[in-house]
C-alpha cells in the first residue's frame, strides 16, 4: 500500500544539524513524510541537492559556530506558524589524552558540541514556543560515561546532557518538549575515525544503523502532546 504524505500546507517545520549525511541524513529521511525539513550544514550546493530530494524542503547553509552568520539565517527562516521541532546532530570527535591536546582542541570540542547548539537553539525558542516544539539532542553514551583519551568528546557530551536538562526544566512552561538522544556506536564516519584511534577492527554488526537512532528522534518529534520523550537509549543489539 502506498504511505501517502502530509499535504505541503499542513506540514509543519523541523530544523536538523548535520543533515547532509551520518545521523542527520537519517532523520532527514525519516521525517520527510510528513514534516517540512530545513536541512542544516555547511556546504551550500550539496544542501540544495539534497533538498531537491524531498518533498519539502530547503538548505539551512551555515557554519553552526559562526555566530553572527548563525543569527542571519535564523532571523531568515519562514516560520509563519512557528518551527514543530529542531534536531540537533552536527557534532565532532577530538580524540586524544589530556597530555596530547592543546586548549584549541578542547575549545573546538566544547564550541561545536555544545556552545553551538545551545546558541541555535536560544535563537529558535521563539519560534519553538509558538508551535510547542521539539528539541532533540544527539547524545552519546558517552554523555554518562568517559573514556581514556576521550576526554574532551565526553566532556562536551555530558556539558550536552547537563544543558538539555537545564532546558526542559526552563522550557517546560512555555510547551517546548527537550529530549536528549544517547546512541551507542553508529556506523558513521566519526565512529570510522574513532575505531582507527584506538586501532582496533570495525565490526559492523556491533554497530547501530543510523536509521536505528532516527527512529528515536522520530519517536520525540512525533510524540503525541501530553507526552515528552525526555532521554532515550538506544544501544547496539551486541555492541
Amino acid at each position: 500500500m502506498a504511505v501517502m504524505s502530509t499535504p505541503r500546507s499542513s506540514r509543519p517545520a523541523v530544523l536538523i544539524t548535520g543533515a547532509s549525511r551520518g545521523i542527520g541524513r537519517a532523520v532527514a529521511d525519516e521525517l520527510a513524510a510528513d514534516h517540512r525539513l530545513i536541512l542544516g550544514g555547511r556546504d551550500a550546493a550539496a544542501l540544495a541537492e539534497l533538498a531537491a530530494t524531498y518533498p519539502e524542503a530547503e538548505p539551512f547553509a551555515v557554519d553552526v559556530t559562526d555566530y553572527p552568520a548563525v543569527g542571519r539565517a535564523v532571523a531568515a527562516l519562514d516560520l509563519p506558524d512557528g518551527l514543530a521541532g529542531v534536531v540537533h546532530s552536527a557534532g565532532v570527535l577530538v580524540g586524544g589524552t589530556t597530555e596530547e591536546m592543546d586548549v584549541a582542541e578542547w575549545n573546538r570540542s566544547m564550541e561545536v558540541n555544545v556552545t553551538a547548539v545551545v546558541e541555535l537553539t536560544r535563537l529558535l525558542l521563539p519560534a519553538l514556543r509558538q508551535a510547542r516544539g521539539t528539541v532533540v539532542a544527539l547524545n552519546s553514551g558517552s554523555g554518562f560515561n568517559s573514556i581514556g583519551a576521550r576526554g574532551a568528546y565526553c566532556a562536551s557530551k555530558f556539558a550536552l546532557r547537563a544543558f538539555t536538562d537545564a532546558l526542559r526544566l526552563e522550557e517546560r512552561p512555555h510547551g517546548v518538549r527537550v529530549s536528549s538522544v544517547h546512541a551507542g556506536r553508529v556506523d558513521t564516519d566519526m565512529q570510522h575515525e574513532l575505531r582507527a584511534l584506538e586501532e582496533g577492527d570495525y565490526e559492523i554488526e556491533k554497530y547501530l544503523d543510523p536509521a536505528s537512532v532516527a527512529s528515536a528522534v522520530a519517536l520525540a518529534v512525533r510524540a503525541t502532546a501530553e507526552a515528552s520523550m525526555d532521554v532515550i537509549s538506544v544501544r547496539p543489539r551486541l555492541g
